[in-house]
């Protein structure tokens, strides 16, 4: 382990200059824009309950709670009466089917979130379910089910039965914030949290057709972080995502969350700091830092760590409410690029109400490593007027697109170098309650940003949950 150093000097400034650009645009490429096509409901009265200021069906860390895979859209959600449901539909169809697994929700926590996966090498649906630092409950569909959809009819007995194991493959009794990664060579892949916020280490869990077996660890809790205020020696690091890109790349942004609230100036506010990024060129087995050295070893007693050099690529200590589990998407390059939100320092040097800081003064900045290997970040200029998430994709010409709480939304062409974000719809009509799930897997298959939203509601009446599709740049 190396002594914690930053990437300050690495990074340019909020305003950067179009000769800048990713590199990919030419000019004849057209610049970000969304046009409306339509909206369906899966379900018109789904379970509604706040916490943690946010939605159970609605939690935009879901990876995959919306995805597209060969002409079919599949969304996961809780009904009014707490059943699991897995629906679909054909792309371009106004009505989705839908199945009960045999699970209930168990808990008012909207942190269970359902997460959906798909296993190519043997065609399979996979979902993982109802987990915050406890058990997990996890359903996977006969084989061939995704790779014949029109074909085979969507019942019931398509699914197994609900398991606490990954058949039998036992993980953790402390598992969270399951998200499922498709590999390059059609296998699937399970990410996840064990432990607890604050004291807690990302795992990788691997499907190939046949069982799954456990890979292990790789990101560690220990290790000293002091600010200016006091010092951790406990955390866990939270990911912006987990994604593979063309090459068969796997990226990840991440912040760190401190258990000793020591490290803040404010009890009021949250102890996530830094942005920090690691890549993967085998499966998640190794990990490098941006620099492309090795900073850990998937099951081994090296794993990331806070103490490891060259992680930062945007230094920021606790006091600016900096959000964790946001957004990242790669561009046609392979070149990754995040969103990240917090308070910036014009508007004050501590925070002391966490939402309430974020509503009124948080707003969300775009990261990026150029062609030139260099890390940009550029503010969106766009009040966030919530302490929720944004969700990040890029089209084909690698514009970027912003999904804001409230399911407004914000674009800038690469051509600019992402400097002329702007409002491209404001999220009128939608009543939205906050965050959003976007179906990550659809951009690049037929050009549509589909994202699913639940509409406002009060105390726990259930409220109508849409599907909403934007045709982007052909």
């Amino acid at each position: 382990m190396h002594r914690r150093t930053l990437l300050a000097a690495a990074l340019a400034g909020a305003v950067v200059t179009p000769a800048l650009a990713s590199g990919t645009a030419r000019a004849a490429d057209p610049g970000p824009s969304v046009t409306r096509t339509g909206t369906t409901t899966p379900d018109a009265q789904a379970l509604f309950f706040v916490s943690y200021d946010g939605l159970v069906n609605n939690n935009a860390f879901q990876k995959n709670g919306l995805l597209t895979y060969k002409g079919y859209q599949y969304a996961v959600w809780y009904t009014a009466d707490r059943n699991a449901v897995v629906g679909r539909r054909a792309l371009g169809a106004g009505t989705w089917s839908t199945v009960k697994v045999g699970h209930t929700l168990r808990y008012d926590d909207s942190h269970n979130v359902i997460s959906m996966g798909v296993s190519k090498v043997d065609g399979r649906l996979h979902l993982n379910m109802d987990s915050h630092s406890d058990g997990f409950t996890y359903v996977k569909s006969v084989a061939g089910l995704m790779d014949n959809p029109g074909g085979l009819s969507w019942t019931a007995s398509r699914f197994g039965t609900p398991q606490s194991t990954l058949d039998g493959l036992a993980l953790t009794s402390q598992f969270t914030y399951p998200q499922f990664v498709s590999t390059p060579d059609g296998k699937l892949q399970l990410s996840y949290r064990v432990a607890v916020s604050g004291n807690g280490r990302n795992a990788l869990a691997e499907y190939d057709g046949t069982k799954w077996t456990n890979l292990g660890e790789w990101s560690s809790s220990t290790g000293t972080y002091t600010s200016e205020h006091g010092s951790s020696t406990a955390r866990n690091m939270y990911l912006h995502g987990i994604d593979y890109d063309r090459n068969g790349r796997l990226h990840s942004f991440f912040t760190w969350r401190e258990q000793n609230g020591a490290v803040m100036c404010s009890s009021g506010g949250i102890t996530n700091h830094d942005t920090g990024y690691v890549y993967s060129d085998d499966r998640g087995r190794t990990w490098r830092n941006n620099a492309g050295t090795v900073v850990g070893v998937t099951g081994g007693t090296d794993k990331v760590s806070v103490t490891d050099a060259g992680l930062v690529v945007d230094p920021l200590n606790p006091d600016h409410s900096l959000m964790n589990q946001e957004s990242q998407f790669t561009d046609s390059a392979g070149r990754p690029h995040a969103i990240i939100s917090y308070v910036p320092g014009r508007f004050g040097q501590c925070t002391t109400n966490y939402v309430a800081n974020r509503t009124a003064n948080g707003r969300a900045f775009h990261v990026r490593r150029n062609a030139a290997g260099t890390w940009q970040k550029t503010e969106i200029p766009v009040p966030l007027n919530s302490s929720q998430r944004t969700k990040l994709i890029l089209d084909k010409y690698d514009n970027a697109y912003a999904v804001f709480p409230f399911g407004r939304i914000a674009g800038a062409s690469a051509a600019s170098g992402y400097t002329d974000w702007r409002i491209l719809f404001d999220g009128s009509g939608l009543g939205a309650f906050g965050e959003v799930v976007i179906d990550e897997t659809r951009v690049a298959q037929d050009g549509v940003l589909s994202f699913m939203y639940q509409e406002k509601s009060s105390g726990t009446t259930p409220s109508a949950l849409h599907v909403t599709d934007f045709r982007l740049p052909a």
